[in-house]
């Protein structure tokens, strides 16, 4: 076994009146985010760690943010994609790990069922994947509450 390690990073600009999309589920809010897909950060933060983990490039690459085939897309659905490119390549995900960087709302309460999605998107166990939450002690545009940013490690590995 062959390990890859992979990381990924995404921010989107919060406005107010738009939906918000996190880890899959829909956060009441009265702050979404601003995207041609749905905004979902961590979900592109987990695509790109997964496709830079097997050298394959970047969301932007596979699903552009020009082309209208993406407009107003589930993520979810760019998870699952990228997911099935890795294995196209023989990989398989040991596990995965993420933060989300958020001054409000306070998101702890949504953690347990964005692993269940995710978990049943990627095929990975839900003992495999840490999704973390944060604040940034009001500091910078995270924490005045201007936008909402996610990291993700993955490791991956040859079948």
């Amino acid at each position: 076994m062959i390990p890859r390690i992979g990381f990924g990073y995404d921010v989107h600009q919060l406005a107010e009146g738009e939906t918000f999309i996190l880890g899959g589920i829909k956060i009441e809010h009265y702050n979404g985010t601003i995207a041609h897909s749905d905004g979902d950060v961590l979900v592109h933060a987990m695509c790109d760690a997964i496709l830079g983990a097997a050298a394959l490039g970047d969301i932007g690459k596979h699903y552009p943010d020009n082309d209208p085939t993406f407009k107003n897309i589930d993520s979810c659905i760019l998870l699952g994609k990228c997911c099935q490119l890795i294995r196209e390549q023989g990989y398989e995900i040991g596990n995965i790990d993420s933060t989300i960087a958020l001054q409000k709302p306070k998101i702890g309460s949504y953690l347990p069922s964005m692993i269940a999605k995710l978990s049943e998107i990627m095929g990975v166990e839900i003992g495999n994947i840490s999704i973390k939450a944060t604040t940034t002690e009001k500091l910078g545009f995270v924490g005045k509450q201007e936008g909402v940013e996610a990291y993700s490690s993955v490791l991956i590995y040859k079948k």
